[in-house]
């Protein structure tokens, strides 16, 4: 429990997500894949509220979409979304009271931030902006809040993004000081979002 409720998509514990997400974004970069699931179990049990054996099967379909995402440049966009699309169904299952989704829109959504993240990792776009955008729709539509609540928490993430970048860049040193960068950025973003979506 998180201070005596339930969690749940609208009443997590932001630094507990946050934190797993770090540890997911560099085990993810350092294909170190037991790690990420760790994580990612953390994450789903956290923002979810599912049980152990649920949140393992939805951070099992995480884990397959990013590696299916992960190769560059040939990675597998279709394959990711079908992993993803799966974890929204199992979400929908136990939160269909809480959250009103389409499981394939919202895996397009989220493997749309990650197709633009790309882009701006790898120079293909410029600004931050269409990155913002794309997060803002995932979360205005996972939500169901409007744009602007989310904003702030999008735009923390994508500084996140833009320390893990410069630490994959820099060799993705597990001791290198911007990951602690990147973790309070994430931590900015989901107590944002949590401020935005709780009920």
């Amino acid at each position: 429990m998180t201070g005596g409720r339930r969690r749940g998509p609208r009443t997590f514990d932001p630094d507990v997500i946050g934190d797993a997400e770090a540890r997911a974004w560099a085990s993810y970069y350092r294909r170190e894949w037991r790690p990420f699931l760790r994580a990612a179990v953390e994450m789903v049990h956290e923002g979810f509220g599912m049980s152990r054996l649920r949140s393992l099967r939805g951070a099992y379909l995480v884990l397959r979409a990013n590696q299916k995402w992960a190769p560059y440049p040939d990675n597998d966009p279709e394959a990711a979304r079908a992993y993803m699309r799966r974890f929204y169904a199992l979400v929908l299952r136990d939160h269909d009271s809480d959250l009103r989704l389409d499981p394939g829109e919202a895996s397009r959504r989220e493997v749309e931030w990650w197709r633009r993240h790309r882009q701006h990792q790898y120079g293909a776009a410029g600004g931050d902006q269409p990155l913002v955008d794309s997060l803002v729709e995932l979360y205005s539509y996972v939500y169901d809040v409007p744009g602007d609540a989310v904003r702030e928490a999008a735009r923390q993430r994508v500084l996140a993004m833009q320390h893990s970048d410069a630490w994959v860049k820099a060799g993705c040193d597990l001791a290198d000081p911007l990951l602690a960068q990147e973790r309070e950025a994430l931590l900015a973003s989901y107590r944002s979002l949590r401020a935005a979506v709780g009920s």
